[in-house]
């Protein structure tokens, strides 16, 4: 172990590098991590493979120009083309220890009860259909929540479903820009709810408590009170025995028979190939890297269910409702996404189309300006500060269906400096996806006047941040790649864990999902024997 930058880079050793581990884990977010876990409590040998390095925890991640895009953790390395979806030809994702929990704004919901029931006005004839049910995910659920301390509030959510225990935080006061937002939604005759967090409220030995600072969602924190992976359970992990090797981009599995044998690695420093052999292996690199890995180690030739690798791509059809209010709503400058607003989860007497689930509301901090200024010319930015500054929103999350011509292929023809070929994205929303959104912006922007606002502006989000379902999970063989337990079909010992797996998207924050799902997957492999030497 060495320090760098003010955290703990762990290196293999040589003889590591040829041994054979229990489990080989692909990808340090939610899924690979909460994953990994359980083998490491138990004693088993686990390498967890990570493309990115560390962030760094200091005063620098409170400057404006370290929202996430615009950090180097925005990597691409490889970069993918985008065919439909998205102004930008070329798009990366999140590269670093701890994967997009690092940047992520900490909100920890579950899926509704309804959510994992077979719903006809959101999966039409696409056969997706979630293999378990609430009951069975909700233990895991509420251990996931302890290993990231979330803090909420139980039983004022409408749309809760049920639960086992209290959250083990209660949550931050509301700030001023907070209210403001509960006033306006309590004029329209809506209810809010505070937002559960995983965020460090108490000061607990070296663990610092949340500053309430403004640079959370989007930015890594400077003092480690966001409990993002990074800063809670892979330290812990690390300390038990967890071996992870960092800038370690995966270009293959290789496989015999029924199993994969070896994970074929490219070295982003050395720019050199190595393999490393697995007992298991978990991947989690992704909505968008999982099946460019499985699609460019050809392993969708051996599962029956492999024409479904790549497709049903969801990412939710998001945006955001902007009030420019007539004074600054955060004078303090405080961390203000804080209350949600499910009333129309479910649907609202008051939409006529489309019928059935809308989505979910959550407050929007005030956008950071080095990230407004970054996508408008530099005169113009100059000219919207003061405007930005008078901003407070409510955030957008539609629940999209999932279709088959959203995808992701690959183009054999054309390979990045690591040997993989380019993986090419095509998405388009749906009619009842539009549809769904404009009803929740239009609920979005009545509360902001109620609140206050002089005037709103709405911006549609194009991003793959919630991308979800392109390995997904399922009981017909033909019609999923995975089994209930996540295991790819036709492949003994390979687990996909992130949020691939979703057969559809619901309509909040994925994170808690994906982390409640791979504790789930990780300890019926422990059980069924894939953790024994």
């Amino acid at each position: 172990m060495e320090a760098a930058n003010g955290s703990c880079r762990w290196k293999l050793r040589m003889s590591d590098e040829r041994a054979e581990f229990d489990l080989v884990v692909i990808g340090s977010g939610f899924g690979g991590t909460m994953f990994a876990a359980p083998w490491v409590e138990a004693g088993k040998r686990v390498l967890l493979l990570e493309r990115g390095d560390w962030v760094p925890r200091d005063p620098r991640c409170w400057d404006a120009d370290a929202s996430f895009d615009l950090t180097p953790y925005y990597s691409t390395l490889p970069p993918y083309r985008v065919l439909a979806g998205c102004k930008q030809p070329l798009i990366g994702s999140c590269a670093c220890v701890g994967g997009a929990s690092v940047f992520y704004g900490g909100v920890s919901l579950r899926l509704r009860h309804e959510d994992l029931v077979v719903d006809p006005e959101i999966v039409g004839d696409s056969g997706a259909a979630w293999p378990l049910d609430y009951e069975t995910l909700e233990p895991f659920y509420a251990e996931a929540e302890r290993r990231l301390d979330v803090a909420g509030t139980r039983g004022v959510d409408p749309t809760e479903p049920p639960r086992s225990g209290d959250y083990p935080q209660p949550p931050y006061p509301l700030t001023r820009a907070a209210r403001l937002v509960q006033r306006g939604a309590e004029r329209c005759g809506l209810r809010t709810f505070p937002l559960p967090l995983a965020i460090n409220y108490r000061a607990e030995g070296e663990r610092r408590a949340c500053a309430a600072c403004r640079t959370c969602d989007t930015f890594a924190c400077a003092i480690g009170a966001k409990n993002d992976l990074a800063s809670g359970l892979l330290p812990t992990l690390l300390g038990q025995g967890l071996t992870l090797r960092t800038g370690a981009l995966v270009t293959r599995l290789q496989s015999e028979g029924r199993r994969v044998t070896e994970v074929e690695l490219f070295d982003r420093a050395t720019q050199q190939h190595s393999t490393v052999r697995a007992g298991t292996v978990a991947l989690a690199a992704g909505a968008i890297g999982s099946p460019h890995l499985l699609l460019a180690s050809r392993l969708e030739q051996l599962n029956p269910g492999g024409q479904v690798v790549g497709r049903y791509l969801m990412r939710h059809c998001n945006g955001i409702v902007f009030g420019v209010f007539p004074r600054v709503p955060d004078p303090e400058r405080e961390f203000h996404k804080q209350l949600g607003v499910h009333d129309f989860y479910f649907g609202h007497p008051t939409v006529r189309e489309p019928k059935g689930k809308l989505g979910s509301l959550q407050q929007l901090q005030t956008p950071p300006i080095g990230l407004v200024r970054a996508h408008i010319p530099p005169l113009l930015g100059a000219i919207a500060s003061p405007v930005i500054e008078r901003m407070t929103g409510l955030l957008l999350i539609a629940e999209d269906q999932p279709q088959p011509d959203n995808q992701v292929r690959l183009d054999w023809q054309t390979r990045d400096s690591a040997g993989l070929p380019q993986l090419e994205i095509t998405h388009r929303y749906s009619p009842r996806d539009l549809a769904a959104r404009r009803a929740l912006g239009k609920a979005a922007r009545r509360i902001m006047r109620q609140a206050g606002a002089w005037l709103t502006h709405t911006r549609t989000i194009q991003t793959f941040s919630h991308a979800l379902g392109t390995v997904r999970m399922g009981t017909d063989p033909e019609r999923s790649a995975l089994d209930a337990h996540c295991r790819f079909r036709g492949v003994d010992n390979l687990f996909v864990v992130d949020a691939s797996a979703f057969p559809t998207a619901a309509a909040v924050n994925p994170s808690l999902t994906i982390a409640a799902n791979a504790l789930r997957a990780s300890r019926h492999a422990l059980e069924d024997g894939h953790g024994l030497p």
